[in-house]
């Protein structure tokens, strides 16, 4: 996800436990980063959290389900490209097997029918994951006016998840934007049933969230908290 969801996502994460907080080192930049959170946060609050309420709304969810479903098929292709560039080939086919299936046997993926063949969706890989296992350091801790939070390395591998998304080939500029929005949107929407009272200070909360949910994804699953144990099944909690 490459957009202002990325901050989004990290609702769906509010319940998992943060084992350390952002040291200053690794937000250097907290002054300007405040101010984009806090415009991200406005733009959230009274522009994109009503609109996918009322898709929400009016939505089945079965429709909501299925457009979902067709964002996530189109990830697949982004996933495989950095799966082949991490080394991890049997993942890469494993990808590649569930894009095929979905585009296929789910109608251009509205159904996940890959899932059900003993398939499922793995936890996605970007290109700023692939520059992690290359050894490039995280850097500061950046917030992007709309497109939310980052590590500077992060925001160095945006363009190749760009240039390996299929929505980027959308030859027609308003059908392009239209599917940027709608995606925007469903992503919104996914999350209402998550939000809660995560109490003042969001911002730290939700850099020290995605900091860690990084962390998780680049280690595949493997994360270490503040006493230095291993925590295998980070999603369990």
């Amino acid at each position: 996800m490459n957009s202002l969801h990325r901050i989004l996502l990290l609702l769906a994460l509010a319940g998992a436990p943060v084992f350390a907080h952002a040291s200053d080192a690794q937000d250097p930049w907290e002054e300007f980063n405040r101010a984009m959170f806090a415009f991200n946060d406005a733009a959230d609050t009274f522009v994109i959290r009503p609109v996918a309420k009322g898709y929400s709304t009016v939505t089945p969810a079965p429709v909501r389900r299925g457009v979902s479903n067709v964002f996530n098929n189109l990830l697949e292709v982004r996933n495989v490209f950095n799966d082949v560039l991490q080394g991890k080939f049997a993942q890469a086919g494993k990808d590649s097997g569930r894009f095929l299936v979905n585009s296929t046997l789910g109608v251009v993926g509205l159904f996940d029918v890959a899932t059900h063949m003993g398939m499922p969706r793995g936890e996605g890989e970007d290109f700023g994951q692939t520059l992690a296992v290359w050894g490039v350091p995280d850097g500061p801790y950046l917030v992007l006016p709309v497109f939310g939070p980052r590590t500077l390395r992060d925001a160095a591998g945006t363009p190749v998840d760009w240039v390996t998304d299929p929505k980027t080939y959308i030859g027609h500029t308003r059908t392009s934007y239209e599917v940027k929005v709608a995606e925007l949107v469903d992503t919104r929407a996914g999350l209402l049933a998550l939000e809660q009272d995560i109490g003042s200070d969001k911002y730290t909360l939700y850099r020290d969230i995605y900091l860690q949910r990084r962390e998780y994804l680049i280690k595949d699953g493997e994360v270490e908290d503040s006493f230095g144990s291993d925590v295998d099944d980070f999603e369990d909690f």
